[in-house]
């Protein structure tokens, strides 16, 4: 995917003159890198954004239009409004078509849903990894990297050193001390409800407590009980005498 954007110089520099450019519609920016100089530029928000939502355009080769001079470019960075969610600012690096990049490439994971941990045995898909660093000549560079589960059983995982690279491309992750967990699949984790043993304890102490207290109630009862009927039989035997 061939993907092209437009841009003209921009004069005006300085923190208030790249608010006034948001405010007209347009994303204020920087070109640099390679044989030229470094230019301030501003880009069409609007078309710049709709550039922006494919994959293609953060890790591709993109041709930036600049007052009608076509040239190679690599985006390597922006800002976005926190809330808005819009460019604020975008940087763009000139390509030699001789030297090699290092860019971060994306992973496309394939098969997930039909891989046996997943659909036998009701596994979990964990990425571990979702990208990765790569270095390259400019006309080797991958848009993205596929990565295949569809052997995963549950307990199985993917290292970077089974990733079949693109040809002329280099995995800089990876090396004989750091071969990283790219993807796996594990059991679901199973939640267990606690029992409020403590409640229920509570509930036991106040249980016993209200037996002894019925106990001596009865107790008192019938020891006051015994008392009267003691007391009726003296009275009368006094009468008598």
């Amino acid at each position: 995917m061939k993907i092209e954007i437009n841009a003209v110089l921009r004069d005006a520099k300085g923190t208030g003159a790249s608010r006034r450019l948001r405010h007209e519609g347009k994303v204020p920016g920087v070109l640099y890198g390679g044989k030229g100089d470094a230019k301030s530029i501003e880009l069409n928000a609007k078309d710049l954004y709709m550039q922006f939502k494919h994959e293609a355009f953060h890790a591709s080769i993109l041709t930036l239009n600049l007052d009608g001079k076509k040239e190679s470019v690599l985006l390597r960075d922006y800002q976005m409004h926190p809330v808005r969610n819009n460019i604020q600012h975008i940087d763009l690096q000139r390509i030699d078509e001789n030297k090699k990049l290092s860019v971060k490439i994306p992973f496309h994971f394939l098969n997930e849903d039909v891989a046996p941990g997943v659909k036998l045995e009701g596994g979990v898909v964990s990425h571990i990894m979702v990208d990765v660093d790569i270095s390259c000549l400019p006309k080797d560079l991958p848009t993205y990297i596929e990565v295949d589960l569809v052997n995963l059983s549950i307990g199985d995982s993917i290292h970077l050193s089974e990733i079949k690279a693109p040809e002329g491309v280099e995995l800089t992750a990876l090396s004989e001390e750091n071969d990283p967990i790219i993807t796996s699949v594990s059991k679901p984790k199973v939640v267990v409800e606690e029992t409020p043993v403590a409640a229920e304890g509570e509930e036991g102490e106040e249980g016993e407590e209200g037996a002894e207290a019925a106990e001596g109630g009865d107790d008192k009862a019938a020891e006051g009980g015994d008392d009267k009927a003691a007391e009726g039989g003296d009275e009368k035997s006094d009468k008598k005498d």
